[in-house]
């Protein structure tokens, strides 16, 4: 395994807005902030990794370290044994600079800022979010909407990779910027069509916005393209800053992380209390109708023939989802004008408490769930959405699989029908082997048990 032993990392930016006191917090000790950041800073440098074992991934550089230099403004990095794709004649590439000093502002913001004197209104949800997204620079109120949040799966055959890059491409040509879970596959794919049909239409300034957290990082390593990275403190404001971000979504085929981001969607869209729509498409290849069927009879046979309203499947064409989502995406422009609603976060959005606080996936917790029809349509969905955020921690993330190899598969309950929806959706991604990206000829181990 090729690693550099040393190098020293400069800021391309300053780092001059941290204070005194939240340089010396991080240098002075080694403790779990310094741990949170060594994780997502190995991430960061084994970008485009095939690998999505978070738990193999920290084994093969267990000897990965970083030492932190203070400066007059702000750190420099000292890094030890670092993948050695993350340099080019003993140089790291500029956007890994970027990346790992993008992460060090976010960790420094969330972790030592709101473990610091309470300001009005952070104990809110959503308020967080928006601060973390506004200390980033990503919220920018002098832009029309053209946010495109693309999701789906990072372990994907080529046919689907390259038809998600040319939805990036029909979506770049129409001015529209890309906001993916950073990693790659159907992550990396629109970002990169979209850099092409900005290249044609001399767009200079178009965006590519990633946008992760530290249990999921190490799996998704930020791709190549994105220009504007984000690490939010968990899984649930990572969900919330896409969905206030987003002017339009569109989702790709994938795995159980993926089902988790639609059910938290339409929990959302399903909420009495929300009358506005967010654009929402489902697309992939001509060869994925099988895939979009089987999971339109689970939402439907979840939550109702009612889901329907909220997507719109697409398949194949993708100058038509291009076409679609622009149209979305002018009509959302429309109607935040007329209401005088801000074009760069929706607060307007009314989002469940339930769907804002942490899950933990313990096994206690997931057997705990209420999987019953009989709940309200945008409940059920965030139920449900946490037996497949459970699903995606008990794969890739480093807590899940611990969990699994000491307690064995997670136990799931609840009503017959539902379950055998929930199962046949489940096996389908065990067949296309949509549930981890394997290695060798070994066969899939599930985490669960229904």
């Amino acid at each position: 395994m090729d690693k550099r032993a040393h190098a020293i990392v400069n800021p391309i930016h300053s780092l001059n807005l941290l204070s005194q006191a939240e340089i010396e917090a991080f240098t002075t000790t080694r403790g779990e902030l310094f741990d949170l950041y060594r994780r997502c800073a190995l991430a960061i440098l084994n970008t485009d990794s095939n690998k999505d074992d978070a738990a193999k991934i920290y084994a093969d550089f267990s000897d990965f370290d970083l030492q932190f230099v203070p400066q007059p403004r702000g750190l420099r990095l000292e890094v030890f044994n670092a993948p050695a794709q993350a340099f080019v004649d003993g140089r790291m590439i500029r956007g890994l600079r970027e990346h790992l000093f993008a992460a060090l502002r976010d960790i420094v913001y969330t972790e030592i800022r709101h473990s610091a004197q309470p300001v009005a209104g952070a104990a809110d949800p959503t308020d967080q979010v928006f601060r973390i997204l506004r200390n980033a620079d990503v919220v920018r109120p002098n832009q029309e909407p053209r946010l495109v949040v693309c999701w789906g799966g990072h372990a994907i055959p080529r046919d689907e990779y390259d038809y998600a890059k040319a939805v990036g491409y029909a979506l770049g040509l129409r001015g529209l910027d890309i906001v993916t879970g950073c990693g790659i596959g159907a992550m990396k794919g629109p970002m990169k069509g979209a850099a092409v049909g900005h290249a044609k239409q001399q767009i200079k300034s178009g965006r590519y916005i990633g946008i992760s957290e530290p249990g999921i990082i190490a799996s998704e390593s930020p791709n190549a393209i994105v220009n504007e990275l984000v690490i939010m403190p968990d899984i649930e404001k990572r969900l919330e800053a896409f969905v206030r971000l987003a002017h339009a979504i569109v989702v790709f085929p994938g795995g159980v992380g993926t089902v988790e981001e639609i059910l938290y969607l339409l929990s959302i869209l399903m909420h009495p209390d929300n009358a506005q729509s967010l654009p929402l498409v489902f697309a992939g290849p001509r060869r994925c109708a099988e895939y979009f069927s089987e999971l339109e009879r689970f939402l439907v046979g979840c939550l109702g023939e009612g889901v329907r309203d909220h997507y719109r499947i697409i398949l194949g064409a993708p100058d038509e989802v291009g076409a679609a989502v622009r149209k979305a995406v002018q009509t959302q422009h429309v109607r935040r004008r007329k209401l005088q609603q801000a074009y760069y976060f929706n607060w307007e959005l009314a989002i469940a408490p339930a769907l804002q606080r942490p899950f933990l996936p313990t096994h206690k917790n997931m057997a705990a769930l209420d999987l019953r029809s009989a709940l309200p349509g945008h409940e059920l969905a965030s139920q449900l959405r946490c037996a497949f955020s459970g699903l995606v921690a008990g794969n890739v993330k480093t807590f899940g699989i611990e969990q699994v190899a000491r307690h064995g598969p997670y136990q799931l309950h609840g009503d017959v029908a539902l379950l055998q929806h929930m199962d046949r959706l489940l096996r389908l991604l065990v067949k296309e082997k949509r549930m981890k990206l394997g290695e060798g000829e070994f066969d899939y181990q599930p985490c669960y048990r229904i």
